[in-house]
């Protein structure tokens, strides 16, 4: 589903685990990240507060870019965003975070899960090594609409904040050909993950929600027929 940003003017008509015990200490995690470039803590940065562009998201808050679309994977009678797409003419960016233990990353397990589920399924999981650190290229069969057989090729990308992890699956041309100079790749390095202070069991996903001043294109092309 495509969102856009509605004007002041329009109503309103939105309405496995890692660990068996729950973390429960609200303190600022103890897990030292040392990052040069984003993704960001919510704690490291305000450049939301300060720049143009960024979509408050309740777990994250996400910038675009030149020729992107903001995709949103929602469950509309909750109101909340299962996860997030940025597209591109030639490329795309799935994010989702997820929350960690206090003193340790989770990107190493989660990563050999993800290229478990690849072999499951026929497909291959190559480690490589990039801008955020290892990351896997995954390769797996698919049925084209028309019944023909192909491969679909993803990238995915872990980074290992204070008490959470952000997962970006690099899709279309970016999945095949990094380009850390490109809109997509900036556009997650921009990302701010807000994990809150909440007890939450390693893997959870961090709750994301609907912003208030956007409407699906679906609904305003109905207004305006």
């Amino acid at each position: 589903m495509i969102f856009r940003r509605k004007s002041k003017d329009e109503p309103d008509e939105t309405g496995t685990d890692l660990e068996n015990e729950v973390d429960e200490a609200p303190e600022f995690a103890e897990l030292e990240v040392a990052r040069p470039n984003g993704p960001w803590d919510r704690e490291e940065t305000d450049a939301d507060a300060e720049g143009e562009g960024y979509l408050d998201l309740g777990g994250l808050v996400v910038k675009g870019g030149p020729g992107l679309e903001l995709r949103l994977q929602v469950d509309e009678q909750a109101q909340t965003v299962g996860a997030v797409m940025l597209a591109g003419p030639e490329s795309g960016l799935e994010l989702k975070a997820f929350a960690a233990p206090r003193r340790e990353g989770i990107w190493d397990e989660v990563r050999n899960d993800i290229a478990a589920e690849a072999a499951k399924h026929g497909g291959t999981a190559t480690e490589l090594d990039g801008e955020f650190g290892t990351e896997l290229k995954i390769v797996v069969p698919v049925q084209t609409p028309d019944g023909k057989k192909a491969t679909q090729t993803s990238r995915i990308v872990g980074v290992d904040g204070p008490r959470w992890l952000l997962r970006g699956t690099f899709l279309g041309k970016s999945a095949n050909e990094p380009d850390p100079e490109g809109v997509v790749e900036q556009a997650f390095r921009d990302v701010i993950v807000v994990r809150g202070d909440g007890p939450m069991a390693p893997r959870d996903m961090i709750a994301m929600t609907m912003p208030e001043d956007v409407t699906p294109v679906e609904q305003v092309d109905e207004d305006q027929s």
